[in-house]
């Protein structure tokens, strides 16, 4: 681990608990108004960006909430927005009064408009569609007007869900040569399964209690300073850090609420009940007993969430869970719980043969951490040991694929980037008004020093953008990916607001997420907004979807600073030359153009808002929609010459445990059919032969 940033990370913590929640007394007894309390403060004292809570603040949030609790316009009525207006620029005296009238009458109103829907969806589902009418449905619901009347109301119901019934009809109507079914009995089965559809997702939204739709509203505050900022519930909470550390204590299942029934989704790999072999996929829980309690508690009908606390607890417990198998029989099963590796979160590695050398491929999902326990595995360490793994097989460049990889933690891209040099400046942070600090690998050694290459794409954010920037501005790897990288340039704290309160007699608060920091590249410019731009650009489906931060509410401004002092690497390989090779492979290939034309396609069909309600128009666009789709057929059936294994370490463990192998065996089938990787391991060549030519002419000279 690298000391200065554990130093740093220790200083910011300390900064927080010293001079600001010790100075300040949190105890009002009124939940909603304690948890506005907390979240105001952490806003105004510890956000990188504070902003003004005034009438135009008020009013962005109005406008939020509403769209977080009604976004497709469905419940609320324009008598019910004209009587929520008188609020909307009273809303900054209410929050920084910790008052929560205005949520209190939106969410009473849409508990009344809620089941008001329900009776209109019955209601509408109960007739019949005529397909023959010439009608069309919008899908824009940012300019869609609030329903005026019962009636409009019912109306706006009725095309929305005779498109969705559209789709059903059409799939029936298709799939009926053998049954030879009347369309009348046709759409009426189309209706059927639209009702069954909304029936499952209203039971969700039965299942949400006021802290839920109040979680929404702290949140419609929250992202008014960033797109970032951020409330977790406690539920969400624990999400979370399970997400980060890649780990939770459980019995390793995943499960899923349909209507009232809880079931067994998948089982986690490594997982207690996977080992045990007794619980399966299909089974539907019926009732949850602890190991030291007599009496079972029914979770028929209870939110999943709640579920999944009875379920979860500490390794070394038992949990016992009375169960409706798969053939209908009931029987209980006592499931000791452990501590659950989420696997696919965590690195992994394959090698590869090209014209007799070896390749190393590296897969990173995020950059994770136990923030509980900093001495457990973390990205940095994981990426160490594969690294090492594959210099025993003879690797001679390796690829690092951050694509998708949305970020995680500060303190494991310093530690990783410090794998790839010497020594040096990975990163610089500056908190609001403060000096910038530069965060540097002081550990001399290199964990890698030959070819590297780092994939990314739009979706490759935050610790990615750190890493791939940082090894681009040393020159020390080639960025292969989109133009440029999400744009996340921003730097966020967590705290945990129970510990903000003396004598909480409130339940958990859950935590907030804040940004406090904005970090910059070591040569002073910001990603925020511009993300990192590859060094060779290959288009890929998200090319021209609005997905990245610039396209968010409310981000930061991009800016710059100083550079770093930082010296770029000495290269025995041609780096720029081997650049222009792969934009000339890129810029004549008729893949790479198809892809382009693809993305461009999947850019109009996103675009489009009106659709035809009338079958025979519906049909037609359908059938123009898939000619054109198949022009696209044979981006999924290109196979590169490429074989992809798993490397001797992981083999027994395949063996062991067929879920790992399947998933590594699909893994390996997926690469061995990418394009850009097989770019990657070309580029990876290419520094290779170029480096074998620059040693001759070294001798020569």
């Amino acid at each position: 681990m690298k000391q200065n940033i554990n130093i740093f990370l220790v200083s910011i913590l300390i900064a927080f608990a010293s001079c600001s929640f010790t100075s300040k007394t949190f105890d009002n007894p009124d939940k909603d108004k304690l948890l506005m309390q907390l979240v105001t403060y952490l806003l105004e004292e510890g956000h990188f960006e504070p902003k003004n809570i005034n009438d135009s603040f008020s009013e962005g949030v109005f406008e939020r909430f509403l769209n977080l609790v009604d976004p497709l316009k469905n419940y609320f009525y324009q008598s019910d927005i004209k009587e929520f207006e008188a609020y909307k620029k009273e809303l900054d005296d209410q929050i920084l009064n910790y008052d929560v009238r205005f949520f209190n009458l939106v969410y009473e109103r849409l508990l009344i408009r809620i089941e008001n829907s329900k009776k209109v969806y019955n209601q509408v589902l109960e007739t019949p569609f005529d397909y023959t009418l010439e009608e069309t449905f919008n899908t824009d619901y940012e300019n869609k007007a609030y329903a005026s009347s019962k009636s409009e109301m019912k109306d706006n119901w009725r095309k929305q869900l005779k498109f969705s019934t559209l789709s059903n009809y059409h799939d029936l109507v298709s799939e009926n040569e053998d049954t030879k079914k009347s369309n009348t009995d046709l759409e009426v089965e189309a209706r059927a399964a639209t009702l069954k559809s909304l029936n499952e997702s209203y039971s969700y939204i039965d299942d949400l209690r006021r802290e839920d739709w109040l979680s929404m509203y702290v949140n419609a505050i929250a992202e008014e300073f960033d797109p970032h900022t951020f409330y977790f519930a406690p539920q969400d909470k624990d999400r979370f850090d399970a997400q980060m550390s890649g780990k939770y204590e459980g019995i390793g299942a995943r499960l899923q609420k349909r209507m009232d029934e809880i079931s067994i989704t998948e089982l986690i790999s490594g997982g207690s009940a996977w080992r045990q072999n007794k619980l399966e996929v299909g089974d539907v829980i019926l009732k949850v007993r602890q190991e030291d309690e007599l009496e079972a508690v029914s979770v028929v009908g209870m939110r999943l969430s709640d579920a999944v606390k009875l379920i979860k607890g500490p390794k070394g417990t038992n949990v016992i869970l009375t169960l409706k198998k798969v053939d209908g029989t009931i029987e209980d099963l006592s499931i000791p719980r452990d501590e659950i590796e989420l696997e696919e979160t965590y690195a992994k590695s394959t090698i590869v043969e090209k014209d007799g050398a070896t390749f190393g491929v590296i897969n990173l999902p995020k950059f994770y951490i136990d923030f509980e326990d900093i001495n457990s595995r973390n990205a940095a360490t994981d990426v160490k040991k594969e690294i090492e793994h594959l210099k025993a097989e003879g690797m001679q460049g390796l690829v690092l694929d951050l694509r998708g990889n949305g970020g995680g933690s500060l303190r494991t891209v310093v530690d990783m980037g410090g794998l790839f040099i010497e020594e040096g400046p990975i990163v610089q942070v500056r908190s609001t008004d403060d000096d910038k600090e530069v965060l540097k690998d002081m550990d001399r050694s290199i964990e890698w020093d030959g070819p590297l290459v780092i994939l990314v794409n739009e979706l490759s954010a935050s610790a990615s953008e750190i890493l791939a920037a940082a090894m681009q501005d040393y020159k020390r790897a080639i960025v292969i990916g989109s133009k440029q990288t999400y744009g996340k340039g921003t730097v966020q704290n967590i705290v945990d607001l129970n510990r903000m309160i003396r004598s909480n007699t409130n339940g958990d608060m859950g935590a907030f997420k804040f940004t406090t920091q904005k970090y910059y590249r070591i040569n002073g410019g910001s990603t925020q907004l511009e993300g990192v731009k590859s060094d060779v650009v290959v288009p890929d489906r998200y090319s021209y979807i609005d997905i990245g931060e610039k396209d968010q509410d409310n981000p930061l401004k991009w800016d710059e600073i100083a550079p770093a002092n930082y010296t770029v690497w000495e290269h025995t390989f041609s780096y720029e030359s081997t650049i222009q090779k792969s934009k000339n492979r890129m810029n004549s290939s008729a893949e790479i153009k198809l892809i382009d034309d693809n993305a461009r396609w999947i850019k109009t069909m996103r675009d489009q808002s009106v659709y035809p309600l009338n079958f025979s128009k519906y049909v037609s666009e359908l059938e123009s929609n898939e000619a054109e789709a198949k022009r696209f057929d044979v981006l999924s059936e290109y196979q590169t010459d490429l074989t992809f294994e798993s490397l001797p370490y992981e083999r027994p463990l395949m063996e062991q445990d067929s879920v790992l192998r399947i998933n590594r065996e699909r893994w390996h089938e997926n690469l061995s059919k990418d394009i850009y990787m097989e770019e990657a391991i070309n580029v990876l060549s290419d520094l290779k032969n170029s480096y074998k030519i620059n040693k001759l002419a070294q001798v020569k000279d």
